[in-house]
């Protein structure tokens, strides 16, 4: 199924996908911190992603595959296999750049077969399905930062590896460990360097996925524009592509 429909959310809202850290000069904090030049798959997103900081774009299509409701989470795994996936997220009032605490990031995306949970089977595999797996969210930090554990997404037809993320302010906390109220800001997507996806497409799990894959240049939805449309920067977190990747951008939106 092609991800295309937007019927529970109008894109009304503007907001923006600015660059990996608060501001620019977090890029070299955080190149000083590790002494390590930006690899070949960093360096290409890195200036796109600087010159990006605070400046508006649109949003993206929810998609068919939300559900209200999912666990407030900083590991959204749930034992599934895959490549290891850690995102920072840093949200910032696209305004003034200023952080923005207690906001909600949550994302939602498909496993190494491209099924999402509540919904499996629409890319033809069978699995369980708990309608959990691979949703959640979670509150930023003092200093805008949501931090979560997740796997490097498949893929299905009709659309490239992408990760789809809502952004809430004033949410209440249930017992169940959930959310609920508040005031949604950003609904947008995440997507990933294509010469990182093909390398990862090769390995187990996802190489049992025979659905024919979409591409960055290809797909309906990402619009080309580096950072400031939602592409990671990514870094290795091992020296072969099965040890993961960390995924870094910074939300600016609009409050």
């Amino acid at each position: 199924m092609t991800d295309t429909s937007n019927a529970r959310t109008p894109i009304a809202r503007r907001a923006v996908l600015a660059a990996t850290g608060a501001t620019a000069a977090a890029l070299a904090v955080g190149a000083a911190a590790t002494n390590e030049a930006p690899t070949a798959e960093t360096a290409d997103t890195v200036p796109i992603a600087a010159a990006a900081v605070c400046t508006l774009t649109r949003e993206m299509t929810e998609g068919p595959y939300y559900l209200d409701g999912q666990y407030v989470r900083t590991d959204i795994t749930e034992g599934k296999p895959g490549i290891p996936l850690k995102l920072t997220l840093t949200v910032v009032d696209d305004d003034t750049c200023a952080p923005l605490s207690n906001a909600l990031v949550e994302i939602w995306h498909a496993d190494h077969l491209g099924e999402y949970s509540g919904f499996v089977g629409a890319n033809g595999h069978t699995e369980p399905d708990d309608g959990t797996f691979l949703r959640g969210g979670v509150l930023t930090n003092a200093g805008g930062v949501a931090n979560i554990t997740t796997i490097y997404p498949g893929w299905y037809v009709g659309r490239c590896i992408h990760i789809h993320i809502k952004v809430h302010t004033n949410v209440t906390l249930t017992p169940d460990g959930s959310f609920t109220g508040g005031q949604e800001l950003h609904t947008g997507q995440l997507y990933f360097s294509e010469t990182i996806t093909t390398r990862v497409s090769r390995l187990s799990p996802y190489s049992a996925n025979g659905v024919t894959r979409t591409t960055l240049a290809r797909d309906s939805i990402y619009d080309g524009g580096g950072a400031a449309s939602g592409l990671l920067t990514l870094t290795a977190l091992g020296s072969s592509p099965s040890s993961g990747y960390a995924g870094t951008l910074t939300l600016g939106v609009e409050r």
